[in-house]
């Protein structure tokens, strides 16, 4: 730990960002260009901005300045032989493009830190919330056996969905203190950046809340599964065991409302223990609550992963959702609920820790794991 703190002083991990043109791709950007290790080192779009200097490619839509850095790149193809100089690919592409794309980059020994949904079903692929559960890093070994041929550097990692990412943090640090949780019902409300550029139709979202987002219950039900559950060994094979041991039911309902970022979510929960924790102890343990990536001193990780407010009408988005840059979650209204047990209110910044911060961090831990080997450049 000691060697990798001494060369971290100076940027020594080499990046490429996949669909860099786009909505989670100028994201990436913006977060990685004063990344104290990463250096972004290619930048990959479709066919179309192939070719062109990167202000030419792109309709930058971030709040804050294009960096200096990619002022002058030249955007290529999203094709490996672009990228073998990067240690580290970040994929913001589309679900349309990213599975062939991806596994393209995999099987060339490529690391990919992906947002897109297209792997994280695959079995040997880990879904990972870098405040929840970096200890499904450990599969990223027998995805490397298995793969054909098998692999010395290259995998798939994926982060959450961007709903699931703000829902699992404060659940696992219930579960962290009090042991499994039974029921949970989450009601989210969530930010037209979610659906990414231009996204939703003015007259569709003004005045209005729509009660659908395609697929985004299904994937909070089974998402959490995946990320709150353990991982279970048998003749040698590693699996995730999907919250088994103790059965987990979730029940959400999705609902679009016309806030630009940051999706605000009411959950309630039911826990296995008898008697249940009493709302004081939650705060108690939300507070408390510090994932192995800020023990580890990922730069990324915010100071709290979850901020309590005592106030009553807290959290909101427009006030709460750029607080520690969106890295963390914001936590209002504990309660009693008298259906379940506690009743709360979650914010969580879906263009931050909902996204790209999601990616940067998990490859944070896996440079700090040693999962990935960097290069020498």
């Amino acid at each position: 730990m000691s060697n990798f703190l001494r060369i971290s002083d100076e940027k020594f991990i080499n990046v490429g960002v996949l669909g860099a043109t786009g909505t989670v791709g100028q994201r990436f950007i913006t977060l990685l260009a004063n990344h104290p290790w990463f250096a972004i080192r290619a930048l990959g779009a479709s066919p179309r901005s192939a070719g062109k200097p990167y202000p030419k490619a792109t309709n930058w839509k971030q709040t804050t300045p294009m960096p200096p850095i990619v002022r002058e790149m030249i955007v290529h193809e999203c094709k490996p032989e672009f990228f073998r100089d990067c240690d580290i690919i970040f994929s913001g592409l589309d679900a349309d493009a990213a599975g062939e794309i991806e596994g393209a980059f995999r099987a060339a020994d490529l690391a990919v830190f992906s947002n897109a949904k297209n792997y994280r079903r695959d079995p040997s692929v880990p879904l990972i919330v870098p405040l929840v559960n970096d200890s499904h890093l450990s599969m990223v070994p027998q995805q490397q056996a298995l793969h054909s041929p098998p692999l010395q550097r290259g995998f798939i990692l994926t982060n959450a969905n961007c709903s699931t990412t703000g829902l699992v943090i404060p659940l696992r640090a219930l579960e962290k203190s009090f042991g499994p949780i039974e029921a949970c019902f989450v009601t989210t409300m969530q930010a037209i950046s979610g659906a990414g550029y231009p996204g939703v139709p003015g007259l569709d979202i003004v005045d209005n809340v729509v009660p659908y987002i395609g697929g985004e219950e299904e994937k909070m039900e089974w998402e959490t599964l995946k990320i709150l559950g353990g991982i279970t060994e048998e003749d040698g094979k590693k699996a995730f065991d999907m919250h088994s041991r103790h059965p987990l039911r979730v029940s959400a309902s999705c609902n679009r409302v016309p806030v630009i970022d940051g999706h605000t979510m009411t959950v309630s929960v039911r826990f296995a223990r008898r008697p249940p924790p009493s709302p004081q102890q939650v705060r108690e343990a939300l507070t408390a609550y510090t994932p192995e990536a800020r023990s580890m001193g990922c730069p990324s990780a915010p100071v709290h992963a979850i901020f309590v407010h005592e106030e009553p009408d807290r959290p909101q988005p427009r006030l709460d959702r750029y607080y520690q840059d969106g890295a963390g979650v914001s936590v209002g209204r504990v309660r009693q609920c008298p259906v379940l047990d506690i009743k709360f209110v979650v914010l969580a910044n879906n263009v931050s820790i909902g996204a790209a911060t999601s990616s940067i961090i998990n490859a944070e831990l896996a440079v700090l794991k040693g999962i990935v080997k960097p290069l020498a450049h």
